[in-house]
């Protein structure tokens, strides 16, 4: 009996060792996790499902790394963002648009990613299309990873153009060959019904100008360029619209917004991007899309999101990895394109093969096709007040209250103010 009590003892001493070392083991295993904190606005508020599969397959790639998901909606991300580098507490890994991107790299706030890359035996610098890519540079360092582009085309109401027997828009269209169908568009369509939706605004006015051949700033982003004969022509073209009646006024659109317009059947011809692609796939009409027409240059817009790094991260490794897998990686490529969440920026066309036999529309090769002559935003790091003050002129231009030309002038005289601020 005395035995027996002696065989349990040690039975349950061993046991009790082995629960200890496992015990430490797992203890050991847990604290040599680490752990990243990722700060997303592409993924509000219907891609959060997509984002936390990626993160589920990466941590089973990497079994050391644990991505924490943090996230805000675009209208609250950038105040967030701001707030929290300034308290000294900048996510380990983040998203940034192109727009943005110079204002965090110039004041130091990122990462420079072409240290990490270096280190990393299996990257590939071609498995990204080139432009997303090298946006993403300043001066000669690499701050970020090219997560999504996008782009703007012509969508046009096939209906509406059969109805009025107008010839559909063609690749090699050009802004006499627009202006020629909205004529003839006006002439047929009813009341309260337009030919085109083309907005004066910033983010129209630059693209437009590289149409027209011109530049938005020097060189060297110290002087605004915009208010020369290209800039002028420019403005003149999309003021011009609104003058004969093929762009509706702010009244005449009353409540309604643009993208509404448009799925409604009161717009025949509508410039804007690819992100709308889902919102018209019920159109109760037949719709399709084309390359945006040009003027003395073919040029459309180039828009991409880029997945940066903290230069105050504890783990720049465990960053990189995480940007690199979440932008190229055949899995995270495959949840993103299966959701239809945005367009990944990568080289091989193969396998984006399934975004391009969706449809509607049936001319998804066009979205390519913008990227041969990419024209990205002027981008400097006081960007939202540049922005404002080009708005604000061009309102009047657009409403007549000054003429083309001082609208220009003036917004110059403004931008390089802010400039010499720079």
């Amino acid at each position: 009996m005395k035995g027996m009590k002696s065989k349990f003892w040690a039975a349950g001493i061993a046991g009790l060792l082995i629960a200890s070392v496992g015990l430490v083991s797992n203890t050991v295993a847990a604290a040599s996790k680490t752990t990243i904190n990722f700060f997303t606005f592409t993924a509000v508020p219907d891609h959060m499902k997509d984002l936390q599969a990626m993160v589920a397959a990466f941590e089973k790639k990497n079994p050391t790394i644990h991505v924490n998901i943090q996230s805000a909606s675009y209208a609250d991300y950038w105040t967030k963002l701001k707030t929290r580098v300034a308290g000294n507490q900048t996510p380990d890994a983040f998203e940034l648009n192109y727009e943005n991107f110079v204002t965090y790299a110039a004041a130091g706030t990122l990462l420079d990613l072409s240290k990490e890359s270096k280190k990393d035996k299996s990257f590939k610098k071609s498995i990204y299309y080139g432009k997303a890519y090298d946006v993403f540079n300043l001066r000669g360092k690499q701050y970020g990873v090219p997560a999504s582009f996008s782009t703007v085309v012509l969508y046009y109401n096939k209906d509406l153009f059969k109805a009025a027997g107008v010839e559909a828009p063609k690749a090699n269209w050009d802004w006499s060959d627009e202006a020629s169908a909205s004529a003839a568009l006006k002439a047929k369509l009813p009341a309260g019904t337009y030919a085109d939706f083309q907005p004066t605004q910033f983010w129209e006015f630059y693209k437009v100008l590289g149409q027209a051949g011109g530049s938005f700033l020097s060189a060297d982003k110290k002087t605004a360029l915009f208010n020369k004969q290209p800039g002028i022509n420019a403005l003149n073209w999309l003021v011009g619209k609104t003058v004969a009646g093929y762009t509706p006024t702010k009244a005449q659109m009353g409540t309604l917004a643009d993208d509404a317009m448009f799925k409604a059947g009161k717009i025949a011809m509508y410039h804007s991007g690819i992100w709308l692609f889902d919102s018209f796939k019920d159109a109760p009409f037949g719709w399709d899309i084309a390359v945006e027409p040009g003027g003395v240059s073919p040029g459309n817009h180039f828009f991409a999101n880029a997945v940066v790094a903290s230069a105050k991260s504890k783990y720049p490794n465990a960053s990189w990895k995480w940007a690199q897998f979440m932008t190229s990686d055949p899995a995270a490529i495959k949840i993103r394109l299966g959701a239809n969440w945005e367009i990944p920026a990568i080289s091989n066309k193969a396998t984006l093969s399934s975004y391009l036999s969706k449809t509607p529309p049936a001319n998804r090769a066009a979205v390519f096709e913008a990227l041969k002559n990419p024209v990205t935003p002027p981008v400097i790091r006081q960007q939202n007040e540049m922005q404002d003050v080009v708005n604000a002129w061009l309102e009047k231009a657009l409403n007549g209250s000054i003429s083309v030309t001082e609208a220009l002038n003036s917004a110059a005289k403004d931008v390089n103010a802010i400039l010499a601020k720079e």
